[in-house]
């Protein structure tokens, strides 16, 4: 904390459908594991690649009534960056969940990002270490997977075609190489 009266916390907020909307207060400990694990996952990936990944703090800009700060990104069409932010649909675009803000990430932000065109959104919660995965069909967003990360007691209690059908590791539809294990993505998360 600094005690400089001078210095003041910087304003972090969205414009969500027309109203200015606060970020506050600031994302938790394990909110920031899962955006920076997401990022770097995908920073990793796309090393030397056409697409582009952003973490959390970079503007989107997408409607006359909608700038939107998602944890994450990843943008393809290069034309679509500038230096104030990404103006134009994202390819993909992850949301993690905070009680604040789950409202508009599941109901108005989810709206705008369909109608804008984003191929592929995830809606990540620390608390429960699930990703809901959308993606774009004939312009609507349909339901992929929910994938989630199960504690060993709950994993010791599965009759073994049980535990044979749990998901540990999922794609993202833009690329059919990247094969993302569920537990990097809540790596460090308590």
């Amino acid at each position: 904390m600094n005690e400089n009266p001078a210095y003041q916390d910087p304003v972090w907020e969205e414009l969500i459908d027309g109203k200015v909307v606060l970020m506050s207060p600031r994302p938790t400990v394990n909110h920031n594991f899962v955006a920076s694990n997401i990022y770097s996952i995908f920073n990793r990936y796309l090393k030397g690649k056409g697409c582009t990944p952003f973490a959390d703090g970079t503007d989107l800009y997408l409607t006359e009534k909608d700038r939107f700060v998602p944890d994450g990104m990843i943008v393809c069409d290069r034309d679509k960056i500038q230096t104030d932010g990404v103006h134009g649909a994202p390819d993909l675009v992850v949301e993690v969940l905070s009680p604040s803000t789950a409202k508009n990430d599941i109901g108005h932000k989810k709206d705008v990002y369909e109608a804008c065109g984003v191929k592929e959104y995830w809606i990540v919660s620390p608390g429960d270490k699930t990703v809901t995965q959308y993606q774009l069909r004939d312009g609507r967003f349909v339901l992929h997977e929910v994938y989630a990360v199960h504690p060993e007691v709950m994993l010791a209690k599965m009759r073994e075609e049980e535990r044979a059908a749990v998901i540990t590791e999922f794609k993202c539809c833009l690329f059919d190489d990247l094969l993302i294990p569920v537990a990097d993505i809540f790596d460090r998360v308590m």
